[in-house]
């Protein structure tokens, strides 16, 4: 009898021993590669004019947390807060992509961009993102439609006082339209 409780026992423990490790076969895992394009709003003087276009991949399984993989970076209109030209910024970011049994992805992204030079300008933006995925839970889905919709501080004041202390929003998109991103459908 000693034995046979044993041997349950151990049967147990083995058993919820295995339980929630891994990822679970329902997961539906997305990936976006490609340019996207942010406009800002508010702020004002230099501060006003931080449009840019970024270039990007990540792939996420459901709720993680993953870095931006930044391949190109430009501002569309320059202003004294950051020099153009190669390597004058510091990027990184990171992207949170939950995609759902139905194919819709929401999910939450965050954009850094520092200053070189002028040494300590820092535009932060935090935003929820959204789009479509193709995905299946065997297969990686493609997310297109991709839109990020949040709020920028910048602070430092290096360059010109109207980059210190300055907020807004912002509009992110992956496939803007004559150079505007699409109005978001609520």
């Amino acid at each position: 009898m000693k034995k046979l409780a044993f041997l349950t026992l151990l049967a147990l423990a083995f058993a919820i021993s295995s339980c929630g490790n891994g990822t679970p076969t329902n997961t539906t895992t997305t990936s976006t590669t490609g340019n996207w394009l942010a406009q800002l709003t508010g702020g004002t003087g230099s501060a006003s004019q931080l449009n840019f276009v970024t270039g990007f991949s990540v792939t996420g399984a459901n709720g993680t947390n993953e870095p931006l993989d930044i391949t190109g970076f430009g501002f569309i209109n320059d202003g004294a807060c950051f020099a153009s030209g190669k390597d004058n910024e510091n990027l990184t970011g990171s992207a949170t992509i939950t995609t759902s049994s139905t194919g819709q992805v929401t999910g939450t992204m965050t954009y850094t961009v520092l200053s070189i030079t002028p040494a300590g300008n820092t535009l932060s933006m935090t935003g929820n993102l959204t789009g479509t995925s193709n995905g299946t839970t065997t297969t990686v889905g493609t997310l297109s439609n991709g839109i990020v919709q949040g709020t920028w501080t910048l602070t430092g004041g290096a360059g010109d006082a109207s980059c210190a202390n300055q907020q807004g929003n912002f509009l992110m998109c992956q496939s803007p339209v004559n150079g505007l991103c699409p109005v978001p459908v609520n």
